[in-house]
């Protein structure tokens, strides 16, 4: 599939996955592939501790946007500040700033269960209305969160059937409902729980919330390692390289090149079972062995993403039977 109709297929992508599986460096990836083909984009933190603005070297977000690259921009939505925002876009600056003074404002967000989430998936939807950029990214709670967050609108409308939390609500679930505006990536690692946990989770977006899934996303998957595997195979390349490899040195350098082809086959069958339950096609993006992740690394992920994104058939994801 070319990459800018990918990467147009959808106005908003929600990138979402367990704790620690690297959706922060896939939604940066994201961005940056978008860009290289052609895209303005928008991303948008809904949890304002990801560190997303460090993948492209510049401070923490706040409310206000801020430029992250060329056509990339980003800012974090919290509830308070989305509730100031529809205040005062519906006439209503006075209160709002009365509850900003008074501290009222927590009071208001959290009186209704999930009250929050809509707040924010509420400015979302003003986002993508607004045609603020051509492509809007965001960098989603957990994935335990991550659903109750994308289900908010339905809880909400069921609760409240009139009034302007009805419409928000109903507005909310038209966008997450309609595949050309709305769709989901998933993000793992190869590893048996994260990819037990994105399995359940895809069943919940699309049996409970009816959302379309895009491409799951395998992040930092060992490459094949092609290491020696005996003390003979240290020693001759050791001699071919002039340099010189004790025995023992020799015998720990086969332990470690065992361990990480183990590491490796293992994780090749964790991204295959996940193929085999979830039939979605898969972007395996590469274990970057470095410290921190900067500019540079995001652009090599950009290129392996783009790589694999055009290697997909235009037709190959949507509702998908969890098995």
């Amino acid at each position: 599939m070319d990459l800018a109709r990918f990467c147009s297929s959808a106005r908003v992508m929600i990138v979402a996955g367990k704790g620690g599986v690297g959706k922060t460096t896939v939604t940066a990836t994201l961005a940056a592939a978008a860009v290289d083909a052609g895209l303005s984009v928008l991303i948008v933190e809904v949890e304002g501790k990801s560190g997303l603005a460090a993948c492209f070297g510049r401070p923490p977000l706040g409310y206000e946007e801020a430029e992250l690259a060329p056509r990339i921009r980003g800012r974090t939505l919290t509830p308070d500040e989305a509730l100031v925002d529809y205040l005062e876009n519906h006439g209503l600056r006075r209160i709002s700033k009365r509850l900003v003074r008074s501290g009222a404002l927590e009071v208001v967000s959290s009186a209704v269960p999930g009250m929050k989430d809509i707040l924010v998936l509420g400015k979302v939807k003003a986002l993508e209305q607004e045609r603020v950029a051509d492509l809007i990214i965001i960098d989603a709670p957990a994935a335990g969160h991550a659903v109750t967050f994308l289900m908010s609108p339905r809880g909400l409308g069921d609760a409240v059937r009139v009034g302007p939390v009805s419409k928000q609500s109903t507005d909310v679930i038209e966008m997450l409902s309609d595949p050309a505006r709305c769709q989901v990536m998933l993000v793992t690692v190869p590893e048996e729980t994260p990819v037990n946990e994105l399995v359940d989770t895809a069943f919940q977006l699309e049996d409970r919330i009816g959302v379309q899934l895009g491409p799951v996303v395998v992040n930092a998957c060992y490459p094949d390692p092609g290491l020696p595997a005996s003390v003979e195979e240290v020693q001759r390349l050791a001699d071919e390289l002039g340099v010189f490899v004790s025995p023992r040195e020799a015998t720990d350098l086969v332990g470690a090149a065992e361990f990480r082809r183990e590491r490796y086959v293992l994780q090749q069958e964790q991204a295959d079972r996940l193929a085999a339950r979830l039939p979605l096609p898969q972007v395996r993006l590469p274990f970057l062995f470095t410290a921190e992740l900067g500019p540079p690394e995001i652009d090599a992920l950009a290129g392996t993403f783009k790589a694999q994104v055009e290697e997909l058939p235009a037709s190959s994801w949507g509702r998908v039977t969890v098995s």
